[in-house]
């Protein structure tokens, strides 16, 4: 036998001699984080619409030709801005004839004046009957009755003739005219000119169900604030737009009185200030209420989070760096962190990072990482206490 076939079967049964052993992978690395502990508001998420202050329709509430329009269609304008002039020559010439009738009764009152003190002087010294007197007092009163009804019929004539131009009652936006220069109005009823819509402020209502009524009475309550002082309470909007922010903030102004029974809902509404004419009326908008602060509260990254049959879980690193799971209640979301209100603690090392490796109850190697950025802190609500001397600020009336 050859020198190289010895050798080779020296390799085979060397070979055969040795044992085949599983060797273990090693632990799946996976990225752990602390929560991250801040203080979080907690709000009630609602939706709402805006609505204008004030719109009213501008009207022609006297009858002539159409003279100007003196505005562009969608400008804005301030209060007292003439828009629409209606022919003005009739009114001017009822005005005239107006004060040319009191002018003609207070000449003939104070004839009826100077003739009562002449026949009362005569009545006196027994030159004149009583019956003359009483008559001259009568034609004087008449005569004072005549002025007066003159005087009412020159304001009636003014009132009309300022009737000619219609004015902007409040600052706003006034749509499209309805009417054309030359055209008829007024007659037989008002006529329709356009509409005025005011932008600044602006509303925004939106409804609470019972249950939300009562939550927000029980927020009041642990301040030491009551329903009356609604309008303390602030109010963020956001649009469509504008993702998850809610960048519009306001204050409660309205509610309600009581439920509506065929809903479960109470009706309230929100005033902002709308310097830009960033909201318009009757947008839809997502709509934030405060109703408790949460100090100290456990924020994770909202990727950290699963969902299972018992409900939301996050996997935390154990003993010996064996996975866990606890199942959490999930509060609001604060940017890319999600509040965690109950079944984590402080001292938890969330697994953030291969979550599809960790397995519960098996062993990983973790490496901790920083957690995600947290979005500012968020103060406590401002708490007015009413003391005995100042009552609270009853609530606005407007409908």
């Amino acid at each position: 036998m050859g020198v190289a076939a010895v050798a080779g079967l020296s390799l085979v049964l060397a070979a055969c001699g040795d044992k085949n052993e599983y060797v273990a992978p090693p632990p799946p690395k996976v990225s752990v984080t602390s929560p991250v502990k801040q203080d979080v508001t907690r709000y009630l998420d609602l939706t709402g619409n805006t609505a204008s202050v004030g719109e009213i329709d501008l009207v022609a509430r006297v009858e002539g030709f159409l003279d100007a329009i003196n505005y562009t269609d969608g400008a804005q304008v301030k209060k007292g801005t003439q828009l629409f002039l209606i022919q003005q020559d009739t009114y001017k010439a009822n005005l005239d004839q107006a004060k040319a009738q009191l002018a003609s009764a207070q000449a003939q009152y104070t004839n009826a004046q100077t003739e009562y003190g002449r026949q009362s002087t005569l009545g006196q010294q027994d030159f004149s009957s009583q019956a003359v007197v009483d008559r001259s007092r009568a034609t004087m009163e008449q005569a004072k009755a005549a002025v007066d009804e003159a005087a009412a019929n020159v304001e009636i004539a003014t009132i009309n003739l300022g009737y000619t131009q219609v004015t902007a009652p409040f600052d706003g936006i006034v749509t499209r005219h309805l009417a054309d220069v030359g055209q008829l109005v007024g007659h037989a009823e008002p006529t329709k000119l356009a509409t005025l819509i005011q932008m600044n402020p602006i509303y925004a209502y939106f409804n609470l169900s019972e249950n939300q009524v009562l939550r927000i009475k029980q927020a009041l309550a642990a301040t030491g604030r009551t329903i009356e002082q609604i309008h303390e309470i602030e109010i963020d909007i956001g649009l469509q737009n504008e993702g998850d922010e809610y960048p519009h903030k306001g204050k409660l102004d309205y509610a309600a009185p009581q439920i509506d029974p065929s809903t479960g809902t109470l009706l309230a509404r929100a005033v902002f200030d709308n310097d830009k004419t960033e909201l318009l009326p009757g947008l839809f908008v997502r709509v934030r209420v405060p109703v408790q602060h949460l100090p100290g509260a456990l924020l994770v990254d909202a990727t950290a989070i699963g969902s299972g049959q018992q409900g939301s879980y996050v996997l935390v690193l154990g003993k010996d760096n064996v996975v866990e799971q606890k199942i959490v209640t999930l509060g609001q979301l604060h940017g890319r962190l999600r509040v965690i209100e109950s079944g984590l603690s402080a001292d938890d090392k969330v697994i953030v990072g291969g979550i599809q490796r960790a397995v519960p109850g098996a062993k990983v190697d973790p490496e901790e990482v920083a957690p995600p950025p947290a979005p500012p802190a968020e103060a406590a609500p401002t708490v007015t206490t009413p003391s005995a001397a100042t009552p609270p600020a009853a609530t606005p009336a407007k409908p």
